[in-house]
């Protein structure tokens, strides 16, 4: 299984900081064993007990290069720590103790790693607390303070400076590369990511172009032609030209959603520029509209598009006569699996009882069921109603592309 680029890089992050931090904990492990030994006369358990950890810490850290488990790593390096301040306070005041502090940097490194450990460090080292306490409480000691009176004071000092050294001087300040690497990281991401943007919408910038040039073309082409049949197929194909030039004419002008198309303003737009087109400005064509806010892949829109341009160009053609009123709907509903259903047409002539569309020659007619099957879905005609109507259900088409690293 490949990793993400960006998963890879914040792994090795999270592998940089424990391994700097098994390093400097054991280095001072040893300095803080040496002082308690030679400058604070602590001659029993405490010292031996640093350099333990130490010893032990160091190996821990030397054989992630043979297994390289960082969390078996992590993971051990906390029991040790865990195990060596719980010795190190009770022998040195208990509840009472400086180095009882430690025990919170366990925690901290816990969360450091993963939300998850964090609360499972957090829960044993609140139960050592109140374990600790109520041995304090108790009449009992397995372990008693060897601290000498006379270096209990200097003894507290060090164990906050070891405490605090190793939370700002090694977590902290590692932690803030991190943080300044990932800051880093997420700026370059965001200029890639608008320039890639920018670069998407000038491609839907200048397909749009090409295909208005299409559009241009076939409408002189139709003009040039006195065959009023030739130049009605033409005009058909100048407006499915047109209907996919303003899927990448909306995509050019939004912000956001650059690869989703508001359907609303798409259909209203087409409906109007093809009322226009077949029937002329001056019409009595009502457009009940009712898609709501959906919003569309470009792989969903592009077909349904056609689907919706060979329909109401049938009806403004065929279906509604000319010089009359006619009424064209389209409502488009949300159905479960991500699925939705069309419904449109228009309360013209209709078609003859014994018309099949499935065996027409009609272009427009083969082009709306070929569609619908390139969108997963289904087609039939609503026969209680007075003209053509057709209620398609179909799916959203994503199509997913593989990225290269």
């Amino acid at each position: 299984m490949k990793i993400p680029v960006k998963d890879k890089y914040r792994l090795q992050d999270k592998i940089d900081l424990v391994l700097k931090v098994n390093y400097s904990s054991s280095l001072f492990a040893v300095v803080f064993g040496a002082i308690c030994y030679f400058f604070l006369d602590i001659k029993e358990i405490i010292p031996l007990t640093c350099l333990s950890y130490a010893v032990l810490n160091i190996l821990n850290t030397i054989l992630y290069q043979k297994h390289k488990t960082i969390l078996l790593t992590y993971n051990i390096t906390s029991m040790l720590s865990l195990v060596g301040a719980i010795v190190v306070t009770l022998c040195s005041g208990g509840i009472q103790s400086p180095f009882i502090f430690v025990l919170a940097i366990i925690v901290f490194a816990g969360y450091v790693t993963t939300q998850i450990y964090g609360h499972f460090y957090l829960i044993i080292n609140l139960v050592i607390l109140v374990m600790l306490f109520l041995y304090d409480l108790g009449d009992f000691r397995i372990l008693s303070n060897v601290i000498p009176l006379k270096s209990e004071s200097w003894f507290a000092f060090f164990s906050l400076i070891f405490a605090v050294y190793l939370l700002g001087g090694v977590f902290g300040k590692n932690l803030l590369k991190a943080h300044h690497k990932l800051y880093k990281s997420r700026k370059e991401i965001l200029e890639r990511i608008d320039e890639k943007e920018t670069l998407l919408k000038e491609v839907h910038h200048r397909v749009k172009n090409n295909l208005q040039t299409v559009s241009s073309l076939l409408s002189l082409q139709s003009r040039a032609i006195a065959d009023d049949k030739i130049s009605s197929i033409i005009k058909s194909s100048q407006n499915r030209v047109v209907s996919m030039a303003m899927v990448h004419e909306m995509l050019y002008k939004r912000d956001d959603y650059l690869s989703k198309i508001e359907l609303s303003p798409y259909v209203k737009e087409l409906c109007e520029y093809l009322v226009r087109s077949v029937k002329g400005n001056t019409n009595e064509i009502k457009m009940n509209l009712d898609i709501h806010n959906n919003k569309l892949s470009i792989d969903t829109v592009i077909p349904l598009g056609l689907i919706i341009n060979e329909t109401i160009t049938n009806a403004l053609k065929y279906g509604i006569s000319e010089g009359e009123g006619g009424e064209i709907t389209i409502s488009l509903k949300n159905l479960p699996d991500n699925r939705y259903e069309l419904y449109l047409g228009d309360n013209g002539k209709g078609y003859a009882d014994n018309f099949d569309p499935k065996n027409s020659k009609s272009l427009g007619l083969k082009l709306i069921y070929n569609l619908t099957r390139q969108l997963r879905g289904t087609i039939a005609r609503d026969m209680s109603k007075k003209g053509t109507y057709y209620r398609i259900e179909f799916e959203e088409i994503i199509e997913e592309f593989n990225s290269v690293d």
